[in-house]
């Protein structure tokens, strides 16, 4: 099952302010960057957050879950993006953790 894009574009306005938000659609589903680096997967119309251990710790009793087949085990926010000030700090937290993005190879 795919995800709506009225759910992503809903996550996207959350975290409108923690970087620069962009999304793109992968196989289906969506991937939504901050500051270049994916932080956010949208699978399902289920929100999931990369894992961190800053995130971990600001989320507390962290739920984990598979996004889809074959994939890394990611945060599960099943009801947090609700709150606008604390996912989008979740957000800024994550995409802080992270590596930046590899240059892409010139062809």
């Amino acid at each position: 099952m795919a995800s709506d894009k009225s759910f992503v574009e809903h996550i996207v306005e959350q975290i409108e302010n923690a970087g620069i938000i962009t999304y793109r659609k992968m196989f289906g589903e969506y991937a939504i960057y901050s500051d270049g680096k994916i932080v956010v997967l949208i699978c399902d119309n289920q929100v999931f957050i990369k894992p961190t251990e800053s995130g971990r710790a600001f989320i507390g009793d962290a739920v984990e879950a598979l996004p889809y087949p074959g994939a890394k085990l990611n945060f599960l926010i099943e009801d947090g993006f609700e709150d606008r000030e604390w996912f989008s700090e979740l957000v800024r937290i994550t995409a802080k953790e992270l590596p930046a993005p590899k240059p892409k190879k010139k062809k």
